[in-house]
């Protein structure tokens, strides 16, 4: 999705020159060619065109010739504040999150001055700005994704060069004194400057006899993005370089090394001493904190290290009862549990919103009464590509909220965050909702800092008062779901049989007769997240394959791929009952995440032994 989205603002960038000349082969001589022969001319714009040096080889975005001067233009989908440029650090140094774009500019340049070295260059970064407003709907309309398989391009809408195009959506941002740093300073590679020629060189020389060059771990392998889900028969990149490197086999991965420790700043220091076992962390490593009732950060760490006993059969796990119970006593039935799906996007949906201003299009809300009832109470979905859904999602929120003074559960911080940018988007708009003053206010009862209803973070509570071994030391939904249900014999009991989305039992407005805990064979429940994948090959259906038989990407079962579905439904020409399709995926997976609140708290309330109905 956000490959695709660097495509899309590539294509609106296009428009601001539309005299331009793309240089659309992929042949790289061919490319070459090409541009050798036009930049001939006096004056051109060229899209794509093919510098080499050497073994150095670029396509760069935008080249713009007059005589003898000529701009470089390096388009990115990353988001840029004009009011506010966030390059330079407080010490002069480049900041961390711009310099890989600076240095991608700074390669092309590097290139082309070795082409042609008595050319007047200018460079510059091209990218969406934060701090402007389109004044027009359906930008994205113009860039439609087409998908041939799993390819992707963007098809241009010729409509697009009559529209009147905000041409400061996007803004360009001289980078010269910023390439002479990179130029002066060196590329930086896992914390160390090289320079320039220096490492392009050294690299390129690797790439070109096919040579490995030998990884060097570090803090860094934690986000790696070449990892592989165990049994799925695909190479793991990560474990390929730590083997390599320290020697590992299958058991010491499934133990653990200290990338797993759950917020531990020591990483580094004990990657560079050899010690990159979990085991090999020692008491002077962390400082183990005391915080009471609540468990601290350096309290879960050690229990990921040592490991905590299990309890009869129900795996190891720790729970703050005390602490826990009287949480619990703080609230107010009936509980409602929410859960909201968002996207930002490059290219704003609709007038009058910025580069990657958030959009609020679906809810999910389940409701727990005192005598332990529980219903999928509400949802929300607005889909289509007229209607700005944030307004219309923050009154439909107020309708399943209103009716009572129920205690308000979130999981993190995102659904705070989203109410609080519709409460500045009513505020600033030249056409707020009727209703604007109640809607503001029964936002932020919810928002506020010892609001009214001041929304209760379940995330945080399970990060101060539940451990368990499963997860690993992390407190996603989608860890600590699976955990609780594995230790607790009323969920198992509860659950284990098809009463979610029974008139009998649990109303839902998504599921069937669905049951929830089911046993993968070893007496522990499979993953409730990948039975919805199961789920979603039922509600899809085959014609939804895609021709190499991969799974068209149309069952929800990330956050991530929430938002990229919506995408897909603004994006793509998708027929009707694809839509329908990915719309009914999209209701189904949201339910799982509010009903996976329900559930923890459930499972919660048994460990601590509170009484259920």
């Amino acid at each position: 999705m956000l490959a695709e989205g660097g495509y899309q603002v590539g294509e609106l960038a296009k428009l601001y020159w539309p005299e331009g000349i793309e240089i659309e082969s992929s042949n790289h001589l061919e490319a070459e060619m090409l541009t050798h022969e036009l930049l001939n001319r006096e004056q051109v714009v060229l899209f794509e065109p093919a510098i080499r040096f050497g073994d150095l080889f670029a396509r760069v975005d935008i080249l713009i010739k007059n005589g003898n001067e000529y701009q470089l233009i390096e388009v990115k989908a990353k988001s840029y504040d004009s009011s506010n440029p966030q390059i330079l650090g407080t010490r002069g140094e480049l900041k961390s999150e711009m310099r890989s774009y600076i240095e991608d500019v700074a390669f092309q340049a590097f290139i082309f001055k070795s082409v042609i070295p008595n050319a007047r260059l200018k460079t510059f970064l091209m990218m969406p700005d934060k701090a402007k407003r389109v004044t027009v709907s359906g930008l994205n309309q113009l860039f439609k994704i087409e998908r041939v398989g799993k390819h992707a391009a963007v098809i241009t809408n010729p409509k697009a060069n009559k529209t009147n195009i905000d041409r400061n959506i996007l803004a360009l941002v001289p980078t010269d004194e910023y390439i002479e740093m990179i130029f002066k300073d060196g590329l930086s590679v896992l914390g160390h400057k090289h320079r320039l020629h220096e490492i392009v060189n050294e690299w390129s020389a690797a790439y070109k006899i096919d040579q490995k060059i030998k990884p060097q771990p570090g803090s860094q392998c934690g986000k790696c993005e070449f990892r592989a889900i165990l049994g799925d028969g695909l190479k793991d990149g990560f474990k390929e370089c730590w083997n390599e490197t320290y020697q590992l086999n299958e058991e010491d991965f499934t133990k653990g090394t200290v990338l797993d420790i759950f917020k531990f700043r020591g990483k580094d220091r004990l990657i560079a001493e050899g010690r990159i076992r979990m085991s090999s962390v020692l008491p002077d490593d962390i400082e183990e904190k005391d915080l009471g009732e609540q468990l601290s950060i350096s309290e879960r760490q050690w229990m990921q290290i040592r490991g905590i006993p299990p309890i009869e059969d129900q795996g190891g796990y720790w729970i703050a009862q005390d602490f826990l119970r009287r949480e619990m006593n703080k609230w107010t039935y009936p509980y409602h549990f929410i859960d909201f799906e968002t996207s930002t996007v490059a290219i704003p949906f609709h007038a009058g919103m910025r580069p990657y201003e958030p959009v609020a299009f679906q809810f999910s809300h389940h409701l727990m009464y005192a005598d332990g009832r529980i219903e999928h109470a509400g949802e929300f979905l607005l889909t289509d590509l007229i209607n700005f859904p944030n307004f219309k999602f923050a009154q439909a929120l107020r309708e399943q909220l209103d009716h009572d003074q129920g205690t308000v559960f979130m999981w993190s911080q995102h659904e705070r965050t989203i109410l609080n940018t519709i409460i500045e988007q009513i505020e600033k708009v030249d056409q707020p909702p009727v209703n604007a003053e109640t809607l503001v206010n029964f936002l932020r009862s919810l928002t506020s800092k010892g609001g009214q209803r001041e929304m209760y973070d379940l995330c945080k509570l399970s990060e101060q008062s539940f451990f368990h071994t499963s997860t690993k030391g992390r407190i996603s939904i989608k860890k600590t779901l699976p955990a609780v249900m594995s230790s607790s014999n009323f969920l198992r009991r509860k659950y284990s049989q098809p009463i979610y989305g029974n008139l009998k039992g649990i109303l839902s407005k998504n599921f069937t007769d669905t049951t929830w805990w089911v046993d993968n064979g070893n007496g522990v429940p499979k993953d409730p997240y990948n039975l919805l994948k199961e789920f979603a090959k039922d509600l899809l259906g085959e014609d939804l394959y895609s021709v190499d038989n991969d799974y068209d990407g149309l069952e929800i079962t990330e956050g991530g791929a929430a938002a990229t579905a919506y995408s897909r439904l603004q994006f793509e020409e998708l027929q009707g009952h694809s839509r329908k399709k990915i719309e009914a995926a999209l209701l189904r997976y949201c339910e799982l995440d509010t009903l996976a609140m329900v559930m923890i708290v459930e499972g919660w309330k048994e460990l601590i032994g509170a009484n259920h109905a």
